[in-house]
C-alpha cells in the first residue's frame, strides 16, 4: 500500500518532469527549482504530514531566520544520516534556506512532535562528496536537479558542491 505523501511527491515530481527536459536530451543540464504554486500546495502538504511524523523517516521540517527579517521560516528538508553523523544537502541548489543558515550558523529540525537545534557547519566539496552520493541514491526524485549521476566520477560530484551545498548538523553542546 502506498503512503499518500509517496502519491503526493510522484505527483509535485511529475509536473517538475514535466515543465523541464528528459535527462536523454543532449547536452543534458540540471534543472532549476521553482517555486509556484504547485510547490507552495506541495510543500503545505508535506509541512503537515512530517509535522504528524507522516512519510520517509528522513524528512523534516527546517526552521531557521531569515538573514534580513529575523523571521523564522520553515521548509521541508531531507536528513541524510550515516555512521552516527547528519547532513542538509541543498538539493534544489542555494535556496533562501541556504543563505539563511549561512548567516544563522543553526537551524531548527523537526518531526512528529519533536524539535531540535542544531550548529550547522558548511563542508568544503571534497567532503561533500560521500554525502551527495547518499542522497542521490536515496533520494531518486531529485536527481534532475544535479549534474552528476550515481555513478560520476567523485571530482564532477566534488564540483556539484557549489550548486548544492552540504552542512553537517551538529548538536550544542
Amino acid at each position: 500500500m502506498r503512503h499518500q505523501d509517496e502519491f503526493a511527491w510522484d505527483t509535485f515530481e511529475q509536473d517538475k518532469i514535466e515543465q523541464g527536459t528528459s535527462e536523454e536530451e543532449e547536452g543534458h543540464m540540471a534543472k532549476s527549482y521553482r517555486v509556484g504554486p504547485g510547490t507552495r500546495a506541495v510543500n503545505r502538504v508535506f509541512l503537515t504530514m512530517t509535522r504528524l511524523g507522516i512519510g520517509k523517516g528522513y524528512r523534516h521540517i527546517l526552521t531557521v531566520n531569515g538573514r534580513k527579517s529575523g523571521r523564522p521560516y520553515s521548509t521541508p528538508v531531507d536528513v541524510m544520516s550515516a555512521g552516527g553523523e547528519r547532513w542538509l544537502v541543498a538539493a534544489y541548489g542555494v535556496s533562501n534556506w541556504v543563505r539563511n543558515a549561512r548567516v544563522a550558523g543553526e537551524v531548527g529540525l523537526s518531526r512528529g512532535g519533536r524539535s531540535e537545534k542544531w550548529r550547522v557547519v558548511e563542508l568544503g566539496p571534497e567532503e561533500s562528496v560521500p554525502v551527495l552520493r547518499q542522497y542521490l541514491r536515496e533520494v531518486p526524485v531529485t536527481r534532475a536537479y544535479f549534474d552528476v549521476t550515481p555513478d560520476s566520477a567523485d571530482e564532477e560530484f566534488a564540483a556539484e558542491a557549489a550548486r548544492h551545498p552540504v552542512f553537517r548538523l551538529v548538536p550544542f553542546a
